[in-house]
């Protein structure tokens, strides 16, 4: 059956009109063409908006970080075993927001990877080893807190004791390398075909949940437990001294007993070990002229006076400590809740997205936890040395030397 030119025109308009309204096939399967990306859903506005956020919180996690270096470089009293523990976490956060947030906000706003395999495989090694060592450092900070409230003694003998330290820093890093990076490097080699196209920069591993889930325990769940664990012995350990009113490190003297000297060295923020022995002889030559010089009555030199006047000072270094690892527990509940906040939502989004092959989780929900994990890197410079004075301090001589100058003078 023949039709007239004008039904043959209307057929072919119908025809054009159905096509139109149905999702584009290949042969004989419906395979829905690849969707824009996510970035291109939002406004010009928006856009800029984000781009202006994720470039500013790069300068700050630069910046912030940039400032702990330069106060250990600068600064010669914190250069001692704990602090450099801090400067191993400036560094690698400072490494987060200098290469990684700059290459992944073009792929975040864009939705494709541009910059080349070679270059998205050195993004994704560097990023999950960055983020890993932070972690990993968040836990020896917390450890070595908790060893300078719980074993004072012990811990000050090894303030001298530099190995130690670059030891662990150096593990650190080795165990954050193991945990991903061979992964990285190998996984498409051992599976014998990559699943990342060729536009797109993300972790070949991405959808494996046994996989990601083994990873995560080690990355964040371990670490979570590790640190709240010390946050929780630290507070038990400070409430048993109040009930029991001494420090658990210090005893009073016995007769003519010299351990009492321990009690009397400096504190975790003391620089070196002759600083120790420093204050030791100056409190022994204070003593002396109290004992030889003056003796205005045979009451002062009895040893009844010597052992009352020593108990003050007792009481008074006593409470010193104890306020002291009172503030270290208070800085390191912030860190358990802030490293909760900034890492569980990531985690946990990870886990299942890998569970359900990334069907499950809208990618603007996953995009969010990903940049609320790199805010941790920003953060932390504000959260662990503005903990402590003598960084404070430090901070000040960078950024105001003549306000540092007029408030050192006015201490002497």
């Amino acid at each position: 059956m023949q039709l007239s030119p004008q039904a043959e025109l209307t057929w072919i308009r119908n025809m054009h009109n159905s096509s139109a309204e149905t999702p584009h096939t290949a042969g004989s399967c419906n395979v829905t063409l690849p969707t824009q990306p996510p970035s291109s859903e939002f406004s010009l506005g928006v856009l800029v908006l984000l781009a202006f956020l994720m470039v500013l919180l790069a300068l700050v996690t630069i910046l912030g970080n940039i400032l702990v270096i330069l106060a250990f470089i600068m600064d010669r009293n914190l250069r001692h075993r704990s602090n450099y523990f801090f400067l191993n976490l400036a560094i690698s956060d400072f490494a987060v927001g200098a290469f990684c947030m700059p290459l992944y906000i073009p792929y975040s706003l864009t939705g494709k990877w541009h910059l080349g395999r070679g270059l998205c495989k050195l993004w994704l090694v560097m990023d999950y080893l960055l983020c890993t060592a932070s972690v990993f450092n968040i836990v020896l900070i917390s450890y070595d807190r908790f060893l300078s409230v719980t074993k004072a003694v012990s811990y000050r003998a090894q303030q001298g004791i530099t190995s130690n330290p670059v030891i662990k820093m150096v593990a650190t890093w080795v165990f954050a390398f193991l945990l991903y990076c061979p992964a990285i490097l190998f996984w498409e080699h051992v599976a014998g075909h990559s699943v990342v196209a060729p536009d797109q920069c993300y972790a070949e591993f991405f959808d494996n949940w046994y996989f990601l889930l083994c990873a995560s325990t080690l990355e964040f769940f371990v670490p979570l437990l590790s640190v709240t664990y010390f946050n929780v012995h630290i507070f038990h350990s400070i409430q048993r001294r109040q009930r029991h009113g001494s420090t658990q490190d210090c005893e009073p003297p016995r007769s003519s007993s010299l351990s009492w000297r321990f009690c009397f060295l400096p504190r975790p923020e003391a620089s070196s070990q002759s600083e120790a022995e420093d204050s030791v002889s100056s409190l022994r030559r204070s003593w002396r002229p109290a004992v030889t010089a003056n003796c205005p009555s045979p009451t002062q030199t009895s040893p009844t006076a010597l052992k009352k006047d020593f108990s003050v000072s007792f009481r008074s270094r006593t409470g010193s400590k104890l306020q002291q690892d009172k503030k270290i527990a208070k800085s390191l509940a912030i860190i358990v809740c802030v490293f909760a906040v900034c890492w569980a939502p990531y985690t946990l989004l990870m886990i299942i997205r890998g569970a359900c092959q990334g069907k499950c989780i809208h990618s603007s929900l996953y995009e969010t936890t990903f940049w609320l994990l790199w805010i941790n890197s920003s953060l932390n410079p504000f959260l662990y040395p503005l903990c402590h004075v003598k960084f404070r301090m430090a901070f000040m001589n960078i950024l105001c030397p003549k306000k540092f100058a007029t408030l050192r003078l006015g201490s002497f």
